[in-house]
C-alpha cells in the first residue's frame, strides 16, 4: 500500500474519516495485519499476540494443575495466590475492595499486595489487562469476530464510565462491609467456572463477550470494567511504553487502530497531536503488543518512557 498524498487535516482525538473509509475498501478493518503477515511473515506478525497468549494460558494452568493433577505450584486464585509455599501475591484492587469494606487483610495479604503493586507501579499497571487477565481473551474473541462478520455500530459508554464503576465498587464494599463486587467480577467468575463448571460464571463470562460482540465494540475493557480502572490508575509512571519512532513511516492503513484496546491512545504518538515526542504515556495503554504486530511498516516498538528517539 501507498502513503496517503491527500489526508485531511487532522483533528485532535478523532481518526480522519477518509482514512477509515479507505481502510475498509481495503479491507484492513476487518483483516487488520495483512500487510504486515506480507512483509515480516505470519510469526513476526502475530509475535505479541502469541506471547500474550502464552503468559494468559501459563498462568491459568499454573493455578489449574493443582486441583486438576495434585501439582501444587500455585494454590489460589488470581486474587491471592501462595507460589511455591513462600511467595505471597495478591490482587491490590481486592486489597483496596477490603480496607474500604473495614476487613483487615492479614499481613501475608498485605504482603503479596505491596510485591504485585510495586510490580504494576514499576512495569505498568495495565500489563494485568493484556497479559495476565484471562478475559482479555474473551475481549480480543470479540473484537476479531466483530469485524469478520463486518459488525459496525454500536453506542459504547463514555471511557470515564469505568472510572465511576470503580468508585462505586469501593462505595458499594464500603456500605455493606463486604467484597461484594468479586460476586460478579468477570475475572474471579472465569476462573471459577474452568474449576466448578458451568453454571453463573459463565453466565457472566458470556454476557462480556455478547456486550462486546453485538452492543459496543470494545466495551467492557475500554469503558466498564473497574478493575482495568484500577489498573489504569498504577501506570501514569509505568516504564515499559510503546513508541511509534518510526511514524513517518506511517501510511494510514489503520489497522493499528482496528486491532488496538484502546485506540484513542495512539494518535498523540503517531499524529504528533499534543506532543513532540513518539512515546505513548497513556495510562490506558496497554503495552499488549498488537499495534507492534499488526504495522506492515514496523512504525511502533516496546522500548521505556525515557526512550523519546525517533527514526
Amino acid at each position: 500500500m501507498s502513503a496517503n498524498t491527500t489526508t485531511p487535516p487532522s483533528v485532535p482525538g478523532k481518526v480522519p474519516e477518509a482514512s477509515v473509509r479507505g481502510a475498509e475498501m481495503r479491507g484492513t478493518i476487518a483483516r487488520p495485519g495483512r500487510e504486515a503477515v506480507e512483509a515480516k511473515g505470519w510469526l513476526r506478525a502475530n509475535k505479541w499476540l502469541l506471547m500474550r497468549r502464552a503468559s494468559q494460558l501459563g498462568i491459568l494452568a499454573l493455578f489449574l494443575i493443582g486441583p486438576m493433577f495434585g501439582i501444587w505450584i500455585v494454590k489460589g486464585n488470581l486474587s491471592s495466590s501462595l507460589t511455591l509455599g513462600v511467595l505471597p501475591l495478591t490482587d491490590p484492587f481486592l486489597l483496596a475492595q477490603s480496607l474500604s469494606a473495614g476487613i483487615l487483610p492479614y499481613k501475608e495479604a498485605l504482603l503479596g499486595g505491596g510485591i504485585v503493586l510495586a510490580f504494576y507501579l514499576i512495569l505498568g499497571g495495565r500489563l494485568f489487562c493484556s497479559w495476565v487477565c484471562p478475559v482479555n481473551m474473551v475481549t480480543d474473541a470479540a473484537a476479531w469476530l466483530r469485524r469478520r462478520l463486518g459488525l459496525k455500530g454500536g453506542k459504547a459508554p463514555d471511557a470515564r464510565t469505568r472510572y465511576w464503576l470503580l468508585a462505586f465498587v469501593m462505595v458499594i464494599a464500603f456500605g455493606t462491609g463486604s467484597l461484594a463486587w468479586e460476586w460478579v467480577n468477570p475475572v474471579s467468575m472465569f476462573h471459577r467456572g474452568l474449576i466448578f463448571g458451568f453454571g453463573l460464571a459463565w453466565g457472566i463470562v458470556g454476557g462480556v463477550f455478547l456486550y462486546d460482540l453485538l452492543i459496543a465494540s470494545r466495551g467492557w475493557c475500554g469503558h466498564v470494567c473497574p478493575m482495568g480502572a484500577f489498573y489504569g490508575l498504577l501506570g501514569k509512571t509505568a516504564l515499559l511504553r510503546v513508541s511509534a519512532d518510526k511514524r513517518k513511516a506511517c501510511n494510514d492503513c489503520m489497522d493499528c487502530f482496528a486491532v488496538c484496546p484502546e485506540p484513542q491512545v495512539i494518535r498523540p504518538a503517531l499524529k504528533a497531536v499534543g506532543q513532540e515526542h513518539p512515546v505513548i504515556l497513556d495510562q490506558d495503554c496497554t503495552t499488549c503488543g498488537r499495534c507492534v504486530d499488526v504495522c506492515g511498516k514496523d512504525v511502533f516498538r516496546i522500548t521505556t518512557r525515557f526512550d523519546r528517539s525517533e527514526s
